[in-house]
């Protein structure tokens, strides 16, 4: 299990701490922690979504040097945690990737910080999962969020990280902790 899912790192539709909708830029931290998550829990792929062109270029890039440039060379793990980025300059760009390369239509899975209508818990998502002929894509907002819209146009939006009453963890954080209690091992 966890080669059908695959993570959405969206950088647009964001909202700011105004909640207007913005594009917020890449980090680097994001990239290499992100992937190495992606790699450990053995899921199918991981997206940077950004339609920003200068952003596409800095993952692009930054993406190159690790997988084919000297980075590959001095560090052979990261290349390989590095090879399952993806970049894709919207979420329905990444959908279609995916969908396209499992024939059927990926679902949507959109995470946040506060409660939506629509939430599912991890173990409703964790039984969905063991359907390997069905491809999901989970998404996780940069900035202050998703918006409402990702929300609402997702076929399932997973119930916030509850921690002590404070909630505002970074996205690495949620990444590792959601593929964690999804994929991770209890045994």
């Amino acid at each position: 299990m966890g080669s059908n899912l695959y993570i959405g790192l969206v950088h647009y539709p964001i909202y700011d701490k105004k909640k207007e909708v913005v594009a917020t830029a890449l980090t680097n931290f994001d990239i290499h922690d992100i992937a190495r998550c992606a790699k450990t829990f053995g899921i199918g792929g991981f997206f940077i979504i950004t339609p920003l062109a200068s952003q596409v270029e800095l993952a692009e890039r930054i993406i190159r040097h690790w997988v084919v440039g000297i980075g590959s060379i001095y560090n052979p793990t990261r290349k390989e945690s590095l090879s399952l980025v993806r970049v894709s300059r919207s979420i329905d760009e990444a959908e279609q990737e995916i969908s396209d390369l499992w024939k059927t239509k990926a679902q949507r899975v959109a995470t946040g910080a506060s409660p939506h209508p629509k939430s599912i818990d991890f173990g409703f998502l964790k039984k969905l999962l063991k359907d390997e002929s069905t491809p999901f894509i989970i998404l996780f907002g940069t900035g202050w969020g998703l918006t409402q819209e990702v929300k609402d146009g997702s076929d399932y939006v997973l119930a916030p990280i509850e921690g002590r009453g404070y909630n505002h963890l970074s996205v690495r954080s949620a990444v590792a902790i959601i593929l964690d209690r999804l994929l991770g091992d209890r045994s």
